[in-house]
């Protein structure tokens, strides 16, 4: 099996860092939206240490900030969180073989930024997606816990995240991560389907279910298409 050379672990390194440090930042809103829901810095922090999930974790203060219940806030996190389970199937040939703890460490990191990495890299070079995984997973997962701290502290002191852009940091680093992957009209077209999907329902659904149906949109064409070569 052929072996990523330095200069390709090293750039997905580069992708790593990046990925983590605008990640990280994303944090600050979370913290800070988490204290004005009623958590505690606390119960923040243990959020961020044992969901590790953004979506799932906004999603979550949000239903529990407007009112909801703990069970609704529970679930529609839940539902959010689903799809890194769906991610464990396309990196296992990637990961494997591990050792019981590593599993357990592999699956805490396994987020869409980790997932995004890794898979950005060549198809070929089993070493280079490791390292993309690992280094973005472990990135993350430190710069994420550590200014969740910040933001929780900081409170209302930053006041609206979203003024500051940090409500987009995540997302923007993701589609960056994304884009050179669209490179057929297939894709394109399962991309933009996905996409609309999404945005009609977002009026119509609780948090986290448009993105669960839009993600049906990519699985079933997936299922149904043949396989097809992607550039890389």
């Amino acid at each position: 099996m052929p072996r990523a050379t330095p200069t390709q672990r090293d750039s997905a390194r580069q992708q790593a860092i990046s990925v983590s440090v605008a990640t990280g930042m994303y944090a600050i809103s979370f913290g800070a939206l988490s204290v004005a829901a009623g958590l505690d810095i606390w119960q923040t922090m243990a959020l961020s240490l044992l969901v590790f999930s953004g979506g799932s974790q906004f999603a979550f203060v949000g239903v529990i900030g407007a009112g909801g219940t703990a069970a609704a806030a529970v679930a529609t996190s839940t539902f959010l969180g689903l799809r890194n389970g769906f991610y464990g199937v396309g990196l296992a040939p990637v990961l494997r073989p591990m050792r019981a703890w590593r599993r357990a460490g592999a699956a805490q990191v396994t987020i869409d930024e980790s997932t995004a990495v890794a898979l950005a890299q060549p198809a070929a070079d089993v070493d280079a997606r490791r390292t993309g995984f690992w280094w973005t997973g472990i990135g993350v997962f430190v710069a994420w816990n550590a200014i969740t701290v910040v933001g929780a502290v900081l409170g209302a002191r930053i006041g609206d995240p979203a003024q500051w852009g940090l409500d987009a940091a995540a997302a923007a680093a993701f589609l960056g991560l994304l884009w050179p992957r669209l490179a057929t009209r297939f894709a394109q077209a399962v991309a933009g389907a996905s996409a609309v999907l999404a945005l009609l329902l977002t009026p119509l659904l609780p948090s986290g279910l448009p993105i669960l149906a839009a993600a049906l949109v990519a699985v079933a064409a997936g299922w149904r298409a043949p396989r097809e070569e992607v550039p890389e």
